[in-house]
């Protein structure tokens, strides 16, 4: 007579079984949607009990808003790599635009369903995450490159900043392919800082 072996399970690290947590969430809120979460049903999903979802996250509102925040980190990681890996500030504009079009394409439906939710959100755009830092970070490269005051390269910045998630919001419920909007939004922001440099750097030139 054969006597199976238990399989011994492997122990997670607090943070690997927080992260499985926040992965089964995001697949079922993708899938249904976030009224089809429960902390019973995320705790049935991942393999654990209910009460060990509640040592992690105190209700899910906070574990909603943990996700949300883990997924704008990872947008806002792919863009600033792309924008550290450009030469130019047209391939920095594009290479930030297709991570955020791309990333839209893979985890959109998520992170539209989770910012639906103002407990959640608040209301706030994909953009907003990390904005002022961006924000100084690319009104810098613009007013060098354009050779336009450091104010209006600002201001210009932090007005444009949320075209990528307009893009974004028309990609996700249009059919259009992804390239064509990636080429119409990096067109409309090149546009907008080369016309502020007609303006702005001749008259700095005077």
């Amino acid at each position: 007579m054969n006597v199976s072996t238990p399989i011994k399970r492997r122990r997670l690290s607090p943070e690997k079984r927080k992260s499985l947590i926040l992965d089964h969430t995001a697949e079922i809120v993708a899938r249904e949607g976030v009224s089809a979460l429960s902390m019973d049903r995320i705790g049935k999903e991942a393999g654990i009990s209910k009460s060990l979802v509640y040592t992690y996250f105190e209700n899910l509102t906070e574990l909603l808003r943990t996700l949300l925040q883990r997924e704008l980190k990872s947008l806002r990681k792919k863009q600033l790599q792309e924008a550290d890996a450009a030469d130019t500030f047209e391939q920095l504009v594009r290479g930030v635009t297709h991570q955020y079009l791309k990333y839209i394409e893979e985890r959109g439906l998520l992170i539209e369903r989770l910012q639906a939710e103002p407990s959640v959100a608040g209301g706030n755009d994909p953009t907003d995450f990390s904005r002022d830092e961006a924000v100084e970070y690319l009104a810098k490269v613009i007013a060098d490159n354009f050779n336009i005051p450091s104010d209006v390269a600002h201001a210009a910045t932090d007005i444009s900043f949320g075209l990528p998630a307009t893009a974004g919001a028309y990609y996700l419920h249009n059919d259009m392919p992804r390239k064509d909007v990636e080429d119409i939004a990096v067109t409309m922001i090149l546009g907008t800082f080369s016309a502020l440099r007609n303006k702005h750097g001749l008259r700095i030139q005077k």
